[in-house]
């Protein structure tokens, strides 16, 4: 098995938004932000070549929306994943799984392309799209606070491809890649975490329970999540088997680090190492 990280640029959201109750005194030392409040963040993503499965974790947010949307997030950088595929030596056609943490833009945006006569399509033509039922039908009946992240031009056109299929709780059947995959319920209804054996050590994607290294602490959790006290003890849990166990773990959010360790301290568990996934 080879795990590689495919960044596909950047974008900005608000500080505040990102760090929900904790001051902004504390967080912009961790992450600063810009005139606007604005700080830059990573849309990063994971690709597992395992056997004849080539598999894809989330997607970025694509380049279909229009310009006042993407100017919204000022998208900026190099990277796309078309382009981090390529530097890999794949295609788009490559692809034979999409694995979907969950279904906000930012994560499955890439996943449909619209093509130059407006209609939209899959981006991953071979691939077989990862999802679960319930989370899948939260997205398509969203609450009022979240329906600005389910852009149905996203969801919609999976679902009517016939391509999508769904993961149960539990051992992932039809995806042996991954050793596990965790579900968490803070931050959206079962988001979808996977963990996976790499060169000796466990990997986990940790998406958006943990989306930066800033995120560790406990109390640093996302003004986004639906279920703050719910990630706080999800967070935990997690953190505390990835601090007994020795895990990587692969942030999707963080511009600077790709990846970290973590340990137990007289403030809590915090950040032991930080390092790129090439690197190990």
């Amino acid at each position: 098995m080879t795990v590689h990280t495919l960044d596909t640029g950047l974008f900005k959201l608000d500080g505040g938004a990102m760090f929900g109750v904790v001051p902004k005194s504390m967080w912009q030392k961790l992450v600063p932000a810009d005139d606007h409040n604005m700080c830059t963040w990573a849309l990063r993503c994971l690709l597992v070549e395992d056997g004849n499965r080539l598999t894809l974790v989330d997607t970025g947010i694509g380049s279909k929306q229009d310009g006042k949307f993407r100017g919204h997030f000022y998208l900026h950088g190099d990277d796309t994943l078309e382009n981090s595929l390529r530097q890999r030596g794949f295609t788009s056609s490559d692809i034979t799984d999409v694995f979907l943490t969950h279904l906000h833009f930012d994560h499955v945006g890439g996943a449909v392309v619209r093509t130059p006569d407006d209609k939209l399509q899959l981006a991953f033509p071979n691939a077989t799209y990862w999802s679960n039922q319930a989370h899948w039908d939260w997205a398509l009946t969203p609450n009022p606070r979240e329906k600005a992240s389910f852009l149905q031009e996203n969801i919609r056109p999976i679902q009517e491809s016939g391509h999508l299929q769904f993961v149960q709780e539990g051992v992932p059947a039809g995806l042996p890649m991954f050793q596990e995959i965790v579900f968490v319920d803070g931050h959206t209804e079962k988001m979808m975490l996977p963990v996976l054996p790499y060169k000796g050590r466990t990997l986990a994607f940790v998406a958006d329970l943990i989306p930066s290294a800033a995120h560790v602490p406990l109390p640093y959790v996302m003004g986004y999540d639906m279920r703050p006290l719910q990630t706080m003890q999800e967070k935990d849990t997690l953190l505390q088997r990835a601090a007994q166990e020795n895990w990587v773990l692969v942030l999707e959010h963080d511009a600077q680090t790709e990846c970290i360790t973590v340990q137990h301290t007289e403030k809590g568990i915090r950040v032991a190492e930080r390092f790129r996934l090439s690197e190990l």
